[in-house]
C-alpha cells in the first residue's frame, strides 16, 4: 500500500494587479512617517528582491471558501473519484472568510464546513474540518491526510489551502505588495501504485520567533482606520527562514532513504524569489553540491505569495505543463518545503 496525489487542481483569480498599480499609494514607514523614496523607486527594488511583476486579486464577490472549492472540483474531476467516499476535508487557511470591505474574518462555520456545502456532499461521515498553521498549512495538511490513511481511518482525502490575502493588505505598508488570492488542492489516496509520501518533517519554533507575522495596525498613524492587517518583520523572517529551513528539508530527505542526487524538484513555498533561491542554495551546500539549475520552480513572478496555496498551486500548473521549461513525470521525487507564521516548518519527500 502506498498513499498517493491522485487529483490536483487550483484555482488563479482572474484579476491582475501589476507592480505599477502601486506607483500612486502613500507607503510610510511602520512609524507613520514618509519613506524617501519615490514609489517608482520603491516598486523597483521590490521587484529586485522578491521577483514579483504582478499578483493575482479575488473578485469582490469571491470568498477564500469559494476559491478553494473551485479548486477542490477541478481535484475531484482529475483523480476521478466520487466524492461521496471523501473521508476528510482539510483546508488550510489563516484568515477565514473575509469579505470584501468587511472589518471581519468569518470563520463560523469553518471554512471546510462551507466547502463541503458548495461541493454539495451529501455523505456525514466526510469530515470536514480547518488547518491554521501559517503559510506550510497544506503541506501541514497533507502530512495529516496521510497519517490518516496510515492509521486505517481514512481511505481518501481532499487537501486545499487557499487565501484571500488581498483583504487583510495594509495600503501604506510596502510588503503588502507581495500577498495575492489563491487556491490549490489534491486529492490524497491509498493506492498500490508505486511511489507517493515517502517521508515528512514538521517543527515549530515560538520561543522568540511566534510574532515574526503578526496582525497590526495600519502604518498610517493619522488615520481612523481600526482595521489589523498582516505585519511581518521581515529581516528576521530571512535570518531564521535561511538558518533553519535548509536543516529541515536536510532532515526529511536524510529519512527518506533517498540521495540528494534522485531529486527531480525542489517545491518550495512561493514567498520570495531571493530568499527561496538562497534556501535551496544552502539545502545543496549542506551535501556540498551546487544548487541544479531548474531544480527550482518558481510562480511568484506572476502570482505572488497566496501563503497556503502556493505549492499545490505550483505542482498543478507544472503537471498540467502550464509553466514553462518545468515537467514532473512519473518516477520524480519531489521535495515539497515551506515556511511561515508560527514560525512553522515543514516539508515532505515524495515520489511521482
Amino acid at each position: 500500500m502506498n498513499i498517493k496525489i491522485t487529483g490536483t487542481g487550483s484555482y488563479i483569480p482572474s484579476k491582475i494587479a501589476t507592480n505599477e498599480n502601486f506607483h500612486n499609494h502613500e507607503f510610510l514607514n511602520t512609524d507613520g512617517t514618509s519613506i524617501k523614496a519615490p514609489n517608482e523607486v520603491i516598486v523597483k527594488k521590490f521587484k529586485a528582491i522578491t521577483g514579483i511583476d504582478e499578483r493575482r486579486y479575488a473578485k469582490n464577490h469571491l470568498n477564500t471558501s469559494d476559491l478553494a472549492s473551485f479548486a477542490a472540483e477541478k481535484a475531484i474531476e482529475s483523480a476521478k473519484i466520487n466524492r461521496e467516499e471523501l473521508d476528510y476535508i482539510i483546508v488550510a487557511h489563516n484568515y477565514g472568510d473575509v469579505r470584501h470591505d468587511s472589518i471581519q474574518s468569518d470563520t463560523v462555520p469553518s471554512i471546510a464546513s462551507r466547502v463541503k456545502h458548495l461541493l454539495q456532499i451529501k455523505n456525514p461521515k466526510c469530515v470536514g474540518y480547518d488547518l491554521l498553521f501559517g503559510c506550510p498549512g497544506w503541506v501541514q495538511g497533507v502530512i495529516q491526510a496521510n497519517a490518516f490513511i496510515k492509521a486505517g481511518i481514512a481511505n481518501k482525502c481532499l487537501v486545499i489551502g487557499a487565501e484571500t490575502l488581498s483583504r487583510i493588505l495594509d495600503p501604506h505598508d510596502r510588503d503588502s505588495m507581495i500577498y495575492s488570492d489563491g487556491a490549490g488542492a489534491v486529492v490524497i489516496e491509498r493506492t498500490n501504485d508505486e511511489g507517493g509520501i515517502i517521508a515528512h518533517d514538521s517543527a515549530t519554533f515560538s520561543l522568540d520567533e511566534a510574532h515574526y507575522i503578526y496582525f497590526g495596525e495600519t502604518n498610517n498613524q493619522n488615520s481612523n482606520d481600526h482595521r489589523r492587517y498582516i505585519k511581518m518583520y521581515g529581516r528576521k523572517i530571512y535570518e531564521f527562514a535561511l538558518t533553519n529551513v535548509p536543516l529541515a528539508m536536510k532532515s526529511c530527505l536524510d529519512s527518506s532513504g533517498i540521495d540528494i542526487t534522485q531529486v527531480k524538484k525542489v517545491l518550495i513555498h512561493q514567498a520570495n524569489e531571493k530568499m527561496d533561491e538562497a534556501i535551496v542554495k544552502r539545502f545543496y551546500e549542506l551535501y556540498n553540491m551546487q544548487m541544479p539549475e531548474g531544480i527550482m520552480p518558481m510562480s511568484i513572478g506572476k502570482l505572488g505569495n497566496s501563503s497556503v496555496a502556493t505549492i499545490p498551486t505550483l505542482y498543478d500548473i507544472i503537471l498540467n505543463g502550464k509553466l514553462e521549461n518545468q515537467d514532473i513525470n512519473k518516477g520524480d521525487v519531489i521535495l515539497f518545503a515551506s515556511v511561515g507564521a508560527g514560525m512553522n516548518i515543514n516539508a515532505i519527500v515524495y515520489k511521482q
